[in-house]
């Protein structure tokens, strides 16, 4: 019996708003519209807290009455990060910071969406190991720093 993982489904205490947070500060393409429940082409769902705990509950448990509590993250990446933190950081206010370089090399930002759920934006793994590449790291020595497979990595750096 094969289970196959869709994507998560967020509750949100109003998806008009959060539908647009979406499509309009991180540029993301709705799938399917069904009101109070959108599908993204990415692989997330918004649902409306009020109907999704109506549904899933069956008029059984209350609405939550806090939604995102910083403990959910959906983890996002774009190809030009510098850019899109120029966007995010002019049409959005709600940062939890610039970007930063992680631990492991890989440079990210983060910001919560309407209902506080936390959002990261990070630089592709191929952009990553490229840049690591070009400051003269060896694959072997990008693979101890990021903990990616040296086949991974490998293979970034022969298709340079």
């Amino acid at each position: 019996m094969p289970i196959s993982f869709e994507g998560p489904a967020i509750m949100v205490a109003d998806v008009d708003i959060s539908r647009a947070f979406y499509t309009n500060i991180l540029d993301q393409e709705v799938l399917a519209d069904h009101g109070p429940h959108v599908a993204f082409k990415t692989g997330f769902f918004i649902w409306q807290a009020n109907h999704a705990t109506e549904v899933v509950f069956s008029g059984k448990h209350p609405c939550p009455s806090q939604l995102g509590q910083n403990n959910f993250e959906l983890y996002f990446e774009s190809p030009e990060l510098d850019e899109t933190w120029a966007k995010i950081e002019r049409d959005w206010k709600d940062i939890i910071h610039p970007i930063l370089v992680a631990p492991w090399g890989q440079r990210g930002f983060r910001l919560h969406d309407p209902d506080k759920h936390i959002i990261e934006i990070g630089e592709p793994l191929p952009i990553l190991i490229r840049r690591l590449l070009d400051t003269g790291l060896s694959p072997d020595e990008i693979t101890n720093q990021t903990s990616l497979p040296i086949e991974f990595v490998t293979m970034i750096a022969n298709d340079k």
